[in-house]
């Protein structure tokens, strides 16, 4: 019905940024919220950031001042561009969506994950 394609993972230094990009497409009306969770290895899988379809952002406190969401709706596309990087944000991370999907009301997808290590 709906599938979620994330990119832009990697390995990067302490201190260095990446940007993560999670597309969307498939039988969609409309989409509300799009959300980043991550995953480390041994722990649950934790919200990192929302944006909401009415606008604003809902962002984690561990990550507050240096990850950014954002969204461009003519693309059904999400972004999250994460600065100053630390190795405790080593996780994989999933890209989630709330679908209105035609002929079958709201659903929730997940993509496939992309991995970020941050090395110190």
């Amino acid at each position: 019905q709906v599938q979620l394609v994330e990119s832009g993972g990697g390995l990067v230094q302490a201190g260095g940024s990446l940007r993560l990009s999670c597309a969307a497409s498939g039988r969609i009306f409309s989409i509300n919220t799009m959300a980043w969770y991550r995953q480390a290895p041994g722990k649950q899988r934790e919200l990192v950031a929302a944006a909401p379809s009415g606008g604003g952002t809902n962002v984690a406190d561990s990550v507050k001042g240096r990850f950014t969401i954002s969204r461009d709706n003519a693309k059904n596309t999400v972004y999250v561009q994460m600065n100053s990087l630390k190795p405790v944000d080593t996780a994989v991370y999933y890209c989630n969506a709330n679908v209105y999907v035609l002929g079958r009301g709201y659903q929730d997808y997940w993509g496939q994950g992309t991995q970020v290590t941050v090395s110190s």
